[in-house]
């Protein structure tokens, strides 16, 4: 089983697979013919409440990776990630498909990370975490 992620607006392949939508909005501008999607899992996306933090900054991506991790447990999202499993487990290829303009940072990688077993991440990269190393970052600059 290959797991693969790709943007909604890059041309679909046969090499895709099984293609997954996992945006909890359609891509803007992408026919449901020329996307070619098998299936719409959108209430695997991530909530609005931390699209926020959709990583734009290095700093940001740990916490929300840790937040949407946190939005995969809850007991009805647990459903559609057994659903995605299965996907995979039966999909010889499985394609992860996002609108983001975030190629290696988005629901589509942490999600492909999750399938693939790649562990949580450790409690020291957690928000507060980040905000002292932040807080460190300032006191060192020059004023």
């Amino acid at each position: 089983m290959a797991i693969q992620t790709k943007r909604a607006y890059e041309e679909p392949s046969r090499k895709d697979g099984t293609r997954v939508l996992v945006d909890r909005l359609w891509p803007r501008g992408v026919s449901k013919e020329k996307a070619k999607i098998a299936h719409w899992l959108k209430d695997i996306g991530s909530l609005q409440r931390i699209a926020p933090l959709v990583p734009r900054a290095s700093l940001q991506w740990p916490i929300f990776r840790k937040r949407y991790l946190e939005e995969l447990d809850a007991p009805e999202v647990v459903p559609l990630v057994e659903q995605l499993l299965e996907l995979a487990n039966h999909s010889r290829t499985l394609t992860l498909v996002y609108a983001s303009r975030m190629t290696e940072k988005n629901n589509a990688t942490v999600l492909r990370q999750l399938i693939e077993g790649t562990p949580k991440p450790p409690k020291s990269s957690g928000p507060s975490k980040v905000e002292a190393g932040s807080q460190r970052a300032r006191a060192r600059a020059p004023r």
